[in-house]
């Protein structure tokens, strides 16, 4: 076994040498489902204590039989709860890892188009954690496109946006791992700025969310009617999730009460018919929910600046 992994001793500064890595780190976890690797990290995780001796046991031979260590001082065994690029993992969570919450906390309100970026992408690391991310980022994204000045123009809608973000950072929410095995419930809303999607389960009674997604609207989107948009999300965030979805029946949630009849309704606007048969290989029911309860929606009109 330990001859597949001779490569590793490759000296490091060759072009390939992190995707060398990577291919035989994950060569030497094959078939260890609790085991997940990033380049030279590992993560292990088990719902018990017995078995979570057994896989590390089963790891450290294989360790050992590729020539390969683990420094004792980057190590941590028995932890309920770990930091993992860039999140907090744990009792069925993923939250945000708090020296990344102190950088946004921290950071200074952006002057130029390249401190803009810098700051979005900072946040926007965190875009699963936020809901309707795109729209509410879109006053600062809107700066950076070609044809605006370097020295940006600060006004009213960017320092919203720029209040808003830092605070749902800051706020430090947190999302549940998905459950294969349960059923799943989206959410999708639209405006005329973007389109914004929730995927939740119901854990004991009460609904978490598992992921948030967003978009901008494109310039011709931005002209379609309210239901186009509506159905628009929809399919839209039923493929963003597909990975979660396909296969398996979930609820539908909407706010726009036409769309309860998506999959039985025929409409006469051929835009929206095209998208109803793209959704055909999906097995879900649609539930009309008033627009207060719809997470995500307006969000930024809900936010204190």
């Amino acid at each position: 076994m330990g001859q597949h992994y001779e490569f590793l001793r490759m000296p490091f500064g060759m072009v390939n040498s992190g995707m060398t890595m990577t291919r035989a780190v994950r060569r030497l976890l094959e078939g260890m489902d609790n085991v997940v690797d990033y380049i030279d990290d590992l993560l292990v995780h088990t719902k018990t204590w017995e078995e979570h001796l057994q896989v590390l046991e089963e790891l450290f031979k294989r360790l050992k039989a590729a020539n390969l260590v683990a420094r004792t001082t980057k190590c941590e065994l028995g932890a309920t709860q770990v930091d993992f690029l860039g999140n907090r993992l744990g009792r069925g969570t993923v939250g945000l890892q708090d020296c990344n919450v102190e950088k946004v906390k921290d950071a200074p309100r952006p002057t130029t188009k390249k401190e803009i970026r810098s700051f979005l992408g900072l946040v926007g690391y965190y875009q699963p954690f936020i809901p309707n991310f795109a729209a509410i980022a879109a006053p600062l994204s809107d700066l950076t496109r070609k044809g605006q000045p370097n020295k940006v123009v600060w006004e009213e809608p960017q320092e919203r946006a720029y209040a808003a973000l830092k605070k749902a950072v800051i706020s430090k929410p947190i999302l549940v791992l998905p459950d294969v095995n349960k059923e799943f419930v989206l959410r999708t809303d639209a405006s005329d700025i973007g389109l914004g999607a929730t995927l939740l389960q119901n854990r004991e009674g009460h609904i978490f969310p598992v992921a948030y997604a967003s978009r901008k609207l494109l310039d011709r989107e931005k002209r379609y009617s309210v239901m186009e948009r509506e159905c628009l999300g929809i399919v839209w965030g039923i493929k963003k999730f597909a990975l979660y979805l396909y296969g398996k029946q979930f609820t539908l949630q909407t706010d726009h009460r036409p769309l309860e009849f998506l999959k039985v309704s025929k409409f006469d606007n051929p835009r929206i018919m095209r998208w109803v048969l793209a959704l055909q290989s999906f097995v879900f029911r649609v539930e009309h929910i008033k627009g207060k309860d719809n997470v995500g929606a307006d969000f930024l009109s809900r936010v204190p600046v």
